[in-house]
């Protein structure tokens, strides 16, 4: 795929997201920016296009979810300019590096050790990768202005709300046979949480022992 392809399949995938109704201007020059098929493993191009609206499957049954989802989750999280952010599920590094092109403080969080070594050769050192158990999140680097789920728990980890920065909003697909995203936000006068668009991730899994 030449650099020219790539430049006008991402003019492609942005415009679809605004006719979607992606507004968020940061999230969209970052996603016209990152070249996604970088970060598909050898073999994945060959099941589609990465610049689809469509998930794409990354090996260890994983996937890489489509442009749409992934753009609105981020704008749900309505993220400014150098928060620091949480993203579990690092999978392929896709969503970490639209995060770090938005100019976010990345922490990333990968069960599969295969897939976090993927993600280490193709993402920006400045993006902070661990594996672990994304049920616990990143205690050490908490509080965070924005958590991102690619995965679904059957319930809102109680651990990942308590890293939520006062303000701050998490958003994550919830269930198991039926998934809904949610909204989490951590308000002066609590915690409020909103359901939004029925979805469908793969499970959130604990890393092998």
């Amino acid at each position: 795929m030449t650099s020219d392809t790539s430049e006008e399949r991402r003019r492609r995938m942005v415009e679809l997201l605004v006719r979607r109704g992606i507004t968020d201007e940061l999230v969209l020059a970052a996603m016209g920016r990152v070249e996604r098929h970088r970060f598909l493993p050898p073999g994945a191009c060959g099941t589609g296009d990465p610049y689809g609206d469509h998930p794409m499957e990354i090996g260890f049954g994983q996937t890489i979810s489509q442009p749409y989802i992934v753009a609105y989750m981020l704008q749900k999280l309505m993220l400014s300019r150098g928060d620091r952010v949480l993203d579990i599920g690092t999978g392929s590094g896709y969503q970490a590096a639209v995060l770090r092109e938005m100019g976010m403080e990345v922490f990333s969080i990968e069960s599969v050790p295969e897939l976090h070594a993927h993600a280490r050769r193709n993402l920006h050192p400045g993006v902070r990768l661990k594996i672990g158990d994304g049920y616990l999140g990143w205690p050490g680097e908490a509080p965070f202005q924005g958590i991102v789920i690619a995965c679904a728990p059957p319930a809102v980890p109680r651990e990942l709300v308590e890293q939520l920065a006062p303000g701050g909003r998490m958003v994550l697909p919830v269930g198991e046979f039926f998934q809904q995203l949610v909204v989490v936000e951590r308000e002066p006068e609590g915690v409020t949480v909103r359901r939004d668009l029925p979805v469908r991730f793969v499970p959130m899994v604990k890393p092998a022992t």
